[in-house]
């Protein structure tokens, strides 16, 4: 009997940020099956107790680590900005809490190195926060390509940006903060880029063998407004990818084979990004073939019931995005800032 209580009873978060993506958070966890908010840390006191009373989470304040010790948490979600993700991971892996990491994992490869070890040594459940990758949506994709839909696959093609505008309080444009559109939506598209690899035939942790980046820096702060990159996979596709926090580009994936090409129109938060979700195969001589893929819920809500079934099951990690491809990726993505000068001393990989 304690066991099937322990089984159905939801999973206590900690939301550690009180940003735009922690407030979604605290939205999809209201509508969601497994998980209820029981605390809320943030820098400012005020602004923890604001979100708390909101979500009807009984623990708030402007403590880190008091919000990870606070009664009820088994897992903490890491929403500050960049830089603070290695400390406050490691910090809620230590004391045993499951760790739900807003992406990028870590500002560089060692300090997502560090985040990685330190909830093996816990063994607690570690994920990178791309909420779609834990959608059907992305499933259907992967196993179309690695089932040949499109024959060989050869191209890839990623675009994720948008007008963040010229505030200059926003993190995006504070370099201290990991400011730029590579961290902060590239990361994106280089998931994807490995995602397609993998599903060509790569290994588990894929990465590119040549990364080559362009950049157009913003014009009063030292962060990138707008970056592309070409991305070459051994035995693999190339791909394209682009991101911006400064346009709107079209934010879509598109994948080219020996036999035709699938598009995603919404690849990113599946029919909330754009008006639909669907995937569109055209196969060389034939109608476009149309799979539409229910939107039935918020995908941050799907996401947080994969992790409650996931971490239910006794999972430490999630198969939609493992520790060793959360590290490939930080990978390129410091390959990729470091071709466009963005990558300081303090961040160089191991």
């Amino acid at each position: 009997m304690e066991r099937m209580e322990e089984m159905t009873t939801p999973l206590g978060w900690a939301i550690l940020g009180t940003g735009k993506i922690a407030r979604i958070m605290a939205q999809a966890l209201s509508e969601s099956e497994t998980g209820r908010l029981v605390s809320v840390a943030s820098r400012s006191a005020e602004r923890a107790a604001a979100l708390a009373e909101e979500f009807e989470a009984p623990h708030s304040g402007g403590d880190y680590g008091a919000g990870i010790d606070a009664p009820g948490v088994d897992l903490v979600y890491v929403a500050t900005n960049h830089p603070a993700h290695r400390e406050w991971a490691v910090r809620a892996a230590e004391a045993g809490k499951h760790v739900l990491c807003e992406k990028p994992l870590a500002m560089a490869y060692g300090e997502g190195e560090d985040i990685v070890a330190a909830a093996a040594r816990a063994g607690v459940f570690l994920l990178e926060a791309y909420a779609y990758r834990s959608h059907p949506q992305t499933e259907t994709f992967r196993r179309a390509l690695s089932e040949g839909a499109v024959g060989e696959i050869r191209v890839v093609d990623a675009t994720f940006g948008y007008d963040a505008g010229p505030n200059p309080t926003n993190y995006l444009l504070k370099p201290e903060l990991g400011g730029g559109s590579i961290l902060d939506v590239g990361c994106y598209t280089t998931s994807m880029a490995h995602l397609v690899a993998e599903a060509a035939g790569g290994s588990a942790g894929i990465e590119p063998e040549e990364v080559v980046g362009l950049a157009r820096m913003h014009h009063t702060v030292a962060v990138d407004a707008s970056a592309t990159a070409e991305l070459r996979f051994a035995g693999g596709p190339i791909a394209r990818i682009a991101s911006s926090i400064e346009v709107n580009l079209d934010n879509t994936v598109r994948v080219i084979g020996s036999e035709g090409r699938v598009t995603l129109t919404s690849p990113w938060l599946p029919g909330l990004i754009g008006a639909t979700s669907e995937i569109v195969i055209e196969r060389c001589g034939s109608d476009p073939d149309v799979i539409d893929i229910p939107v039935e819920r918020n995908p941050y809500t799907v996401e947080v019931d994969a992790i409650g079934g996931l971490i239910r099951s006794g999972a430490t990690s999630s198969p939609n995005m493992t520790p060793p491809q959360s590290l490939a990726n930080q990978r390129t993505l410091d390959r990729w800032r470091s071709a466009v000068g963005m990558a300081g001393p303090q961040e160089a990989g191991k």
